[in-house]
């Protein structure tokens, strides 16, 4: 194996190929044992607004990189780099799906190792991704839930899409039916003026009715009392989320899109025109 080190010339095919349009896949320097991949326009040395960042999380089955690709075109029309983190099932091995939806496992904080992800791509690319856009389906609706929580200030804009469980705007219910016990927690109370700053959207398909998996049951891992008293389906569910926001004065756009079932790639186009909007307020642009 040679150790020569690249050419100007080879060292920009490498960087074209690998790290511009769509990336490969990359271990996370903080935390080996998490990946991500991206997509980066390749025009990003001459766009003529500064690059945002959009975080895009998986579900229980990780198609990090199908959503990363249903997003590249998004992403190349709006001058947005797309981030979609791995977090994989079982990383201390003992086969839990959930985990990384419940922000931490044992010592391990998926919301921070999302946030060295974000530092990773500041310094890499050169931007300044101090506050960016979250969007999740499914399971990664439940964590951009709870990040959105705990992290508003990191923040322009949210999508919480068709999460199995919420955790709501209640400092009445423990942590993670409600609020109560973030700070004993996390180290960390709730900011609402900050969350109030952030655009808020909500996506659920209108046929999305199944409850098998996302009906608690006694004696199950993250079974507590009130888990399932925000609804039965899941757009029921979102709906009380809503609910919970716009009583704490958060605004929400809510989407509940006709004929479909639990299918996050049938939501993504839902989501892109209201980040597109969301940018464009964001921008000042007309």
């Amino acid at each position: 194996m040679s150790t020569t080190p690249l050419t100007d010339t080879a060292a920009d095919h490498a960087r074209a190929l690998y790290d511009l349009g769509h990336g490969t896949i990359f271990a996370a320097r903080s935390d080996p044992r998490f990946s991500y991949c991206t997509y980066v326009p390749p025009h990003i040395a001459q766009a003529r607004r500064p690059m945002e960042l959009v975080v895009v999380v998986h579900g229980t089955g990780r198609a990090f990189v199908e959503y990363r690709d249903a997003f590249a075109e998004f992403a190349r029309w709006n001058d947005c780099i797309i981030l979609c983190p791995l977090f994989p099932v079982g990383v201390r091995g003992d086969g839990d799906r959930d985990a990384f939806k419940h922000l931490q496992e044992g010592d391990i904080r998926y919301d921070h190792v999302l946030l060295d992800m974000v530092a990773e791509l500041e310094k890499k690319f050169g931007c300044d991704f101090s506050r960016f856009a979250l969007f999740g389906y499914s399971g990664g609706g439940q964590f951009v839930n709870r990040f959105a929580l705990l992290h508003p200030e990191r923040l322009w804009g949210v999508s919480i899409g068709a999460p199995g469980s919420v955790t709501l705007l209640d400092a009445d219910k423990d942590w993670w039916v409600g609020t109560r016990g973030m700070q004993e927690r996390y180290g960390k109370a709730l900011d609402l003026d900050a969350l109030r700053k952030v655009a808020v959207h909500m996506v659920v398909g209108k046929a999305d009715l199944e409850t098998w998996e996302i009906t608690h049951r006694e004696g199950g891992k993250y079974y507590m009392p009130g888990c399932n008293d925000a609804g039965r389906t899941r757009p029921e569910r979102l709906k009380t989320l809503q609910k919970s926001f716009e009583a704490a004065g958060v605004e929400v756009a809510f989407d509940l899109v006709d004929n479909v079932p639990h299918d996050g790639q049938k939501c993504v186009g839902v989501v892109q025109d209201w980040l597109a909007r969301t940018l464009q307020a964001r921008r000042g642009e007309a």
